[in-house]
């Protein structure tokens, strides 16, 4: 089982959202999904978890892998809505990792809110993003 991803820019925040499971054999495609971050959009970056069904020690490993790539380019990894089976654990030498119980609680935090419909937005997923 692997994930789906989908990454949108949203009033200067990137929105990396994960469906699925976040396990050994997903962590390259999530490395794949945070490589595209990395090039595209300046600042934040909220990792939506909302849709992540669960993830193991390695899934874990591969979001503070993510904290510190995101940091060496000059940007904020926070995550939103982690799933209940357990809390993300960093090791000492990682970047600090805000943690917002929903998506909604992590705009709120950057005192913006959702967009409208009518606002441009740039957006990329993978091919079996639901619609």
């Amino acid at each position: 089982m692997t994930i789906e991803w989908r990454y949108a820019i949203e009033q200067d925040l990137g929105i990396l959202s994960v469906t699925g499971h976040l396990g050994p054999d997903a962590v390259r495609r999530f490395g794949g999904a945070v490589g595209w971050v990395v090039a595209r959009g300046t600042g934040p970056v909220i990792l939506d978890l909302t849709e992540l069904r669960s993830w193991s020690a390695e899934g874990q490993l591969a979001i503070t892998e993510a904290a510190r790539r995101l940091a060496g380019a000059g940007r904020r990894l926070e995550l939103a809505a982690i799933p209940a089976d357990g809390s993300l654990v960093p090791p000492g030498d990682c970047p600090d990792i805000p943690v917002h119980c929903d998506l909604a609680a992590a705009f709120a935090a950057h005192a913006r809110r959702e967009p409208a419909p009518e606002q441009e937005q740039q957006a990329w997923r993978t091919d079996g993003w639901p619609t």
